[in-house]
Order: C-alpha cells, then structure tokens, then sequence
C-alpha cells in the first residue's frame, strides 16, 4: 500500500517538479521532503497542508489515497460568486482560492446531512483568516 511519501512523490513527479521546487513552493526543507517521500519521516498535519497546497493535491488524497479525491480525477472547479468576491478583497491567488473553497468543502463533507448555509462573502474571509491563524 503506498504512503504518503509515495503519494506526495507521485504527484511530484506527475508535475515534473524537483524536491528543490516542492521544497521551494511548500516551505518544506529538501531533506525532510527526501526523508518523507522515502518513507523515513511522517510529516505533522501542518506539513501535509503545506506540500498538499504547493502540488495542488487533496490532504485526502495524500492522507489515505482515496482516488476520488486525486487531484487528475477532479471535474471542473466552480468557484461561487461569494468566494470570487472574497478572493478579491482578500488578493488570492487562483491557487489559493481554489484551496480555500476545498479546505470548506473538506469540512462541510464531515458535518451532518443538515441543511448546510450558503457561505456569503464575510463567510469566507472568516474562513480564511481562522485557516491562517492556525497553519499560518
């Protein structure tokens, strides 16, 4: 069964990007990037948020392997009006729009099937800030 070492190599590669531009992109050192990807260090839940943000993957995907959460098995993304407007007073990158948006689908999924709220624009700029406050 593949690790997540494996798996974060995996897309790595996919991307055709070195251990120095993941490092680079993710804040990671290339040596414990090497050790992850080589099966010789478990990475805190931080560090996994951090390579998952810089390859664009799932932490699901990087966690447990479930391929629907893959990041080449995914359909379109559909960014509502709310969060586009919050990503602009905010100043998101695409990228970083796109993570806020699976970081809220990421909690939703774990709720109850209760009626869930449409997230407004203030919504999501608290959501962002209290993502930030605790992985910085």
């Amino acid at each position: 069964m593949p690790s997540i070492g494996d798996r974060i190599r995996e897309i790595r590669e996919a991307r055709t990007l070195t251990q120095d531009q993941l490092a680079d992109r993710s804040g990671v050192s290339k040596g414990f990037l090497s050790d992850i990807e080589n099966n010789k260090r478990n990475p805190s839940s931080e560090y996994v948020l951090k390579i998952a943000n810089a390859l664009g993957a799932s932490i699901d995907y990087l966690l447990r392997g479930d391929e629907a959460s893959q990041p080449s098995s995914r359909g379109p993304v559909t960014i509502p009006p709310e969060l586009a407007e919050a990503a602009v007073r905010l100043t998101l990158t695409y990228s970083q729009t796109v993570e806020l948006l699976e970081a809220h689908k990421s909690v939703i999924a774990r709720r109850s099937n209760k009626e869930i709220k449409r997230f407004e624009v203030d919504d999501w700029i608290a959501l962002h800030k209290a993502i930030k406050t605790v992985f910085g």
